[in-house]
């Protein structure tokens, strides 16, 4: 599984290469979009070196042999904003509050509810109002492929470029493929450390998404119930494969006309109803 810091620094690369191809090309507009893009990605990157939290790697195994009474790792006392998002940079696809609280409870430390989830989508969009931009990132809702409006239940970072962020109609399938890959890739890592074993609720998430992908599961009683990550990557791969052109291609014409139409800050957090309306009018 890729770290965290991994994944934004790999983000952070990519955004300079596609500032220089825009520069290039004379695309201003594009420029400062990717420059916006770049510094709430280095901001992110910097939160996340800050913590100085050994526990951004998700928790290999309950310990059973410790004194009681331990004094709480600093990643059990991250704020909830940020054991959301640390959940968020594994699944690397929007999420429910559910699946988003399944992962954090089966690789981090520390309380997350799907209640705390709820309230922490409200206040994202009321922080980023007062003070635009001041966040390293912020906690948004996805946006659907057609009105680019907020969709229902489904949590994404604005950090993510605006094709990862939309939801388009093959989206729900695509993004529960991605989901089941970067589990699974996270409980591979830790069986291969050493002295390590993925805790019996990272089992049970695992266990969740291969029941629900054909060819994910053993058909062999031998093998016993738990799946084997390596073959929920495989067949969930060979679904993906099946769908990721069309679902690809419907999320990026939504999100090239989402750069036209939409303000910063509705590419965000969402077009209000009014203005959906007022847009279909004109058109």
């Amino acid at each position: 599984m890729s770290d965290p810091l991994d994944s934004l620094e790999d983000t952070i690369a990519q955004l300079r290469r596609a500032i220089r191809d825009a520069a290039a090309e004379g695309d201003s507009e594009r420029v400062g979009e990717l420059r916006a893009r770049l510094r709430r990605t280095e901001r992110a990157w910097s939160a996340l070196v800050d913590t100085g939290d050994p526990a951004a790697d998700p928790v290999a195994t309950e310990q059973t042999d410790v004194p009681p009474g331990p004094p709480l790792s600093r990643g059990a006392m991250l704020p909830a904003r940020e054991h959301a998002h640390r959940a968020l940079m594994l699944l690397r696809t929007p999420a429910a509050p559910k699946l988003i609280v399944g992962v954090h409870e089966a690789f981090f430390p520390g309380d997350l509810s799907t209640a705390k989830l709820s309230s922490l989508r409200r206040d994202e969009e009321r922080s980023y109002r007062a003070a635009p931009g001041a966040r390293p990132y912020y906690l948004c809702p996805a946006l659907t492929h057609d009105l680019l409006s907020p969709a229902r239940a489904l949590v994404t970072i604005s950090t993510w470029p605006l094709e990862q962020r939309i939801i388009g109609p093959l989206s729900p399938r695509t993004s529960f493929l991605t989901g089941a890959i970067h589990v699974a890739e996270a409980i591979r890592t830790i069986t291969d450390s050493p002295g390590a074993a993925p805790s019996p609720t990272a089992l049970r998430l695992l266990w969740r998404f291969a029941v629900n992908i054909p060819g994910a599961t053993s058909t062999k009683p031998a093998t016993g119930s738990t799946p084997v990550p390596n073959q929920v990557i495989d067949a969930a791969h060979a679904e993906l494969d099946v769908h990721a052109e069309a679902d690809h291609a419907t999320r990026t014409a939504s999100a090239r006309r989402a750069r036209k139409q939409l303000t910063e800050e509705q590419q965000l957090f969402g077009a209000p109803l009014r203005d959906v309306t007022r847009r279909q009018t004109e058109a």
